[in-house]
């Protein structure tokens, strides 16, 4: 079966990789998951590169509650992100997957700057390239990052890949049961009826773009490939006509 993208970037929250029952920021199992879905892929030829949050590490209501500033915040929660891909690169590692992490902020103790010309070319050998600490800037989401970086990459698609949401609803599933899945829509869509894909600013960004992004339930791992290879499952956002 041929593959609908041949550069894709894959964002996955800070709590898709934590673990629910031990209570720790980081859950083995969470990662090995991530990690054997993103391989599969990786056989089948496409390059990859992942972008992640810091949400099991650190939230912004926290730095409210203890009087964080805003900025000094935002910091704090690009070096979560720095964290979390550290944990993803050693468990990509551990299923054959070459991969490197590269940081909008320079931590070169432990990971390379983030270069355009060098991340496309760890692509084309192959490499799997986690992009951390956002943008380099504050106030700025993780979301405007994988955003950013798919429009640098030339990416064809962005799989936003969700823990039990199956797509786009026009309201939130876990509090309505009548909720309703959106399978197709356009970035206007996502701002006139404040639909919660992508923050307004990522959406901004890519909306006159021809990347496509495809939002599914990341529970069943099976569902990577089968968005790879476009079957019609999640929610498809692209810019319509």
């Amino acid at each position: 079966m041929s593959n609908a993208y041949k550069r894709i970037l894959v964002k996955l929250s800070g709590e898709a990789l934590n673990g629910q029952k031990n209570k720790m920021i980081l859950d083995n199992e969470k990662l090995q998951v991530v990690a054997k879905a993103i391989k599969s892929m990786v056989d089948e030829g496409v390059q990859i590169c992942v972008v992640v949050g810091a949400g099991n590490i650190w939230r912004g209501k926290l730095a409210k509650d203890i009087g964080i500033e805003h900025s000094t915040a935002d910091y704090m929660g690009m070096l979560g992100t720095i964290i979390n891909s550290l944990a993803l690169q050693s468990s990509f590692e551990s299923v054959g997957i070459s991969s490197r992490v590269m940081s909008s902020i320079e931590v070169k103790a432990v990971c390379e700057p983030y270069i355009k010309r060098k991340a496309i070319r760890h692509l084309e050998k192959g490499r799997v390239v986690i992009f951390a600490g956002g943008t380099g800037n504050p106030f700025f989401t993780t979301d405007t990052t994988a955003a950013l970086r798919a429009m640098e990459m030339d990416c064809d698609s962005i799989f936003m890949a969700k823990n039990g949401v199956e797509g786009v609803y026009d309201d939130d599933p876990r509090k309505n049961a009548n909720a309703k899945l959106i399978k197709n829509l356009t970035f206007t869509d996502i701002m006139t009826q404040k639909l919660e894909v992508m923050d307004s600013t990522a959406v901004a960004l890519i909306q006159n773009s021809d990347i496509k992004i495809r939002v599914f339930n990341m529970d069943n791992t099976d569902n990577f490939l089968k968005v790879l290879h476009n079957e019609d499952i999640g929610s498809t956002v692209s810019k319509g006509e």
